[in-house]
C-alpha cells in the first residue's frame, strides 16, 4: 500500500498547489447537528479545487489497488459496506443540505490494516483487515464510517491547509490526501517531514477528531445504527492494539477520554437512534 499512497499523494500535491487562495476565509461547513459541533473554520484553498484534486487522488489508488487484485475481493464485504453506506449517506443533509448530492464513492480494499478514510467530496473506502480483525458488527463499521464521513463534512483535510501557513505546501497538500485521511499508516513524517509536524499539530487534530466522533454518532443513530457501538469499536481497537494507540491514529484523542466523550453524545442522540429505529 504504501507505493499505492506514495504516487497518490505526490500527485495530489502538484494538482492541488497552484490553488491556494492568498486570502483567509473563515467559515462553518456544518450545521450544528444535535451535537453542536459549531466550531468556526479558516480555510486557504476552495473547496472545488480540493474536492477534484481528492478525486483524481482516489480514482488513482482505488485504479493502482485493482491492478493489485487488492479491490472488492469479498463480495460479502463490499455490500456490507455499501449497504450501510446507504444509509448514512442521506442523514448528512441534517449537517450539509448538499452532502447527499456529492459524488459519493465506496470501495473495500484488501489488506490487514486497521483503517478506513473519507476522502473530501465522499470517496471512501474500508480496509478489509479493520472488518475481519476486529469482528465488527454492522454498528461498529456503521461508527467507524459515520466517523470517516464526518471528516469529509466538516473539510478538515481543507481547513489542516489554513493551519500550515508558512510551511512548504505542497509538501503538506500532499500529507493531507495521504497522512491525514490514512491512505497509508507510513506516510506521516516519511512525506511531509517537519512540514507535516506542522500541518497535523495534535491538539488541533484531537480537537478535529473530537468533532468527527460526535458527528459519527449522530450520523449513525439518525440512520438506525446503534450510537454505543462506538464505545465498543474503541474498546475492540484498544484490545487489538495492545493498549497502545496505532501509528495511523496517533494524533486521536487518548483512549479514556474518547470513550468518555462517546458515552456522553452517545447519550445525547439515543432518542433519534430510537425515534429511526422506529420508522424503519
Amino acid at each position: 500500500m504504501k507505493n499505492i499512497a506514495g504516487k497518490c499523494a505526490r500527485r495530489a500535491a502538484l494538482l492541488l498547489a497552484p490553488f491556494l487562495l492568498v486570502a483567509c476565509a473563515t467559515t462553518n461547513t456544518t450545521s450544528g447537528g444535535a451535537v453542536g459541533v459549531d466550531r468556526e473554520q479558516t480555510m486557504l484553498v476552495s473547496s472545488a479545487e480540493v474536492n477534484r484534486s481528492a478525486e483524481k487522488a482516489y480514482a488513482e489508488t482505488i485504479q493502482e489497488a485493482r491492478s493489485k487484485n487488492m479491490l472488492n475481493r469479498n463480495p460479502e464485504q463490499v455490500r456490507r459496506v455499501r449497504d450501510i453506506a446507504a444509509r448514512l449517506i442521506p442523514v448528512t443533509r441534517v449537517f450539509r443540505p448538499d452532502a447527499p448530492g456529492w459524488r459519493w464513492e465506496t470501495n473495500v480494499i484488501s489488506s490487514n490494516d486497521l483503517n478506513a478514510w473519507c476522502m473530501p467530496g465522499g470517496k471512501m473506502a474500508v480496509y478489509s483487515g479493520l472488518m475481519e480483525k476486529l469482528r465488527l458488527t454492522d454498528d461498529e463499521l456503521a461508527a467507524v464510517m459515520g466517523h470517516e464521513i464526518a471528516h469529509a463534512l466538516r473539510e478538515h483535510g481543507r481547513e489542516k491547509v489554513g493551519q500550515a501557513a508558512g510551511v512548504d505546501i505542497a509538501a503538506t497538500l500532499g500529507g493531507l490526501i495521504g497522512a491525514y485521511y490514512g491512505v497509508d499508516a507510513s506516510l506521516g513524517k516519511g512525506l511531509v517531514g517537519a512540514a507535516g509536524e506542522l500541518a497535523f499539530m495534535r491538539p488541533n487534530s484531537r480537537g478535529m477528531e473530537q468533532e468527527a466522533d460526535r458527528i459519527g454518532v449522530e450520523l449513525a443513530a439518525r440512520a438506525g445504527f446503534d450510537p454505543y457501538a462506538a464505545i465498543s469499536l474503541w474498546e475492540k481497537m484498544a484490545r487489538v492494539s495492545g493498549g497502545s494507540t496505532p501509528q495511523w491514529l496517533s494524533t486521536h484523542p487518548s483512549h479514556e477520554s474518547r470513550l468518555s466523550d462517546l458515552r456522553v453524545y452517545a447519550n445525547r442522540v439515543a432518542p433519534l437512534y430510537r425515534a429511526a429505529r422506529a420508522n424503519r
